[in-house]
């Protein structure tokens, strides 16, 4: 079953800290999402293995647009 971490808010995708085929444990930091003049760490909601990554550094997102998927 795979699980969708999506964009909480509009922003843009500032660092991403996994890679495909990366074990994650839940509330491991994933990717770094600006907005607002802020920096919002994007953390697993489980653990999981990252099957793909949608976006990329410099990004622009969408609030729920689908950010990486684990399995």
């Amino acid at each position: 079953m795979s699980v969708d971490v999506t964009a909480p808010m509009s922003g843009s995708i500032w660092k991403i800290h996994v890679s495909v085929g990366e074990d994650v444990a839940e509330d491991d930091e994933l990717l770094i999402l600006e907005a607002l003049k802020m920096e919002n760490p994007i953390y697993a909601p489980s653990d999981g293995k990252v099957v793909e990554i949608k976006v990329k550094e410099e990004d622009k997102v969408e609030t729920n647009d689908v950010l990486i998927v684990l399995e």
